[in-house]
């Protein structure tokens, strides 16, 4: 097996101790939200009790401690995704605010080489989540952008070749999922950046089913714009994070406007603050923050563990082995029940630790409740992304999704229960 030290692990996270239906719980929704463990949990905690004060603001101890934590933990997530400078992270809620933050500051952008306007072209994939589809309809319907769809193959991979034609001299930006929150698709989001830049256009990747699953770095993507959320990688909800390169952002105009995001105001006008403030405009999510990136009191040496830490101490090389080694135990199991239908790649290398699947005349909402009435908990219904449903030609699938705190013994109890649903309850 791995080299994750699966049943320590599972020790910093209570929760996994709870009985659902009288059952041990098995957890395996986490491409919707994963668990928080202690050690995080501890640093809210900490945070909350010992540094609450609102940053950048006001010059007493607890708001210059909480500055030094909030700046600390914004340096430790550009490091985790391999960014070149802090000024780069911009702190929001989730990947969707961070994708809209894009998409609302190119539809007003003031100079034209950071605007979309008539004519211009955005490429988006089928496979997106809504978050990366609905913003860029509006700005389709808001500035007369055209807005391309690239299809895929049977095997749920990405076809190059369509976007490949897809892309034109007129193409201002791709957009394009990293895994796919549905078929677990790993997308060649570094061969696509090049496509993208090769005619001039922006890349902008939603991250939110990677970053937390398997080592990602921003000088080897090559990307302009990274999205992905704290709550899907051991954080708290409400946190989430906005990687731009340096040059884009600083000629972006801001997406929300108020207090500490301004340099200056007058009745006349108002300027902007420098990066990354610039794009964090009133009371941020400061205990949230250094939840996720993790700080340092730098007066008494206490080390606040943020959830970035701690898979950093897990490895994320290790972390993506150990999801491989469960994705391809599950699928080997899923294909051996008789009327389950599994959606995306076979191959677990080419995949994330996501399986979508369907039970033949069986309906999905039923079968993921009969499912929870043993404990194992997955999502069903269209996840977010209709019009890969449209596109698969189902309304939609059970989806289980794994990570570092699921065994073998849980993917068994998952397919064993699965099992006995297909051949005795869904009749």
């Amino acid at each position: 097996m791995d080299g994750l030290d699966v049943e320590r692990i599972r020790a910093d996270f209570p929760i996994l101790q709870r009985l659902i239906e009288g059952k041990p719980l098995t957890y395996l929704d986490n491409a919707a939200t994963t668990q928080t463990p202690q050690q995080v949990l501890h640093t809210i905690q900490e945070f909350y009790t010992t540094y609450n004060a609102n940053v950048h603001r006001s010059s007493h101890t607890l708001a210059l401690e909480a500055m030094e934590l909030y700046e600390q933990a914004r340096e430790n997530v550009a490091r985790f995704i391999g960014a070149d400078d802090s000024r780069e992270i911009i702190y929001v809620r989730n990947t969707t605010e961070a994708i809209n933050l894009v998409a609302y500051s190119l539809l007003f952008g003031e100079g034209i080489r950071m605007r979309l306007q008539q004519g211009d072209e955005v490429v988006v994939t089928v496979m997106e989540h809504h978050s990366n589809f609905v913003p860029w309809q509006m700005v389709r319907d808001r500035a007369g952008v055209t807005l391309k769809v690239v299809g895929l193959h049977e095997d749920g991979t990405l076809d190059l070749e369509q976007l490949k034609g897809a892309i034109t001299e007129r193409t201002k930006l791709v957009c394009c999922t990293h895994v796919s929150n549905v078929l677990g698709t790993i997308n060649p989001v570094r061969e696509i950046g090049q496509l993208a830049h090769q005619a001039g256009a922006l890349f902008l990747v939603d991250g939110a089913q990677s970053a937390p699953h398997l080592p990602v770095n921003m000088k080897e993507i090559g990307c302009d714009f990274f999205a992905f959320s704290g709550h899907k990688m051991l954080a708290p909800m409400g946190i989430g994070v906005l990687y731009g390169r340096r040059e884009w952002l600083e000629e972006m105009s801001p997406f929300l406007y108020g207090g500490d995001m301004i340099a200056n105001v007058t009745v006349e006008r108002a300027t902007w603050n420098k990066l990354p403030w610039k794009f964090e405009a009133g009371t941020v999510n400061v205990g949230g923050a250094v939840a996720l990136g993790g700080a340092t009191d730098l007066r008494t040496g206490q080390h606040l563990e943020g959830a970035v830490g701690y898979l950093e101490r897990l490895g994320m090389e290790q972390v993506r082995r150990h999801e491989v080694e469960l994705t391809a135990y599950a699928l080997e199991g899923l294909q051996k029940i008789k009327k389950v239908h599994v959606y995306g790649p076979r191959d677990p290398e080419k995949r994330g630790g996501v399986i979508a699947f369907s039970v033949e005349r069986g309906d999905v909402h039923l079968t993921a409740q009969l499912l929870n009435d043993e404990g194992v908990a997955v999502r069903s219904g269209g996840h977010c992304a209709y019009p890969l449903a449209d596109y698969l030609g189902v309304e939609g699938t059970v989806r289980a999704s794994f990570y570092v705190y699921n065994t073998r013994d849980e993917v068994e109890r998952f397919l064993g229960v699965l099992k006995h649903i297909v051949e005795h309850r869904l009749l």
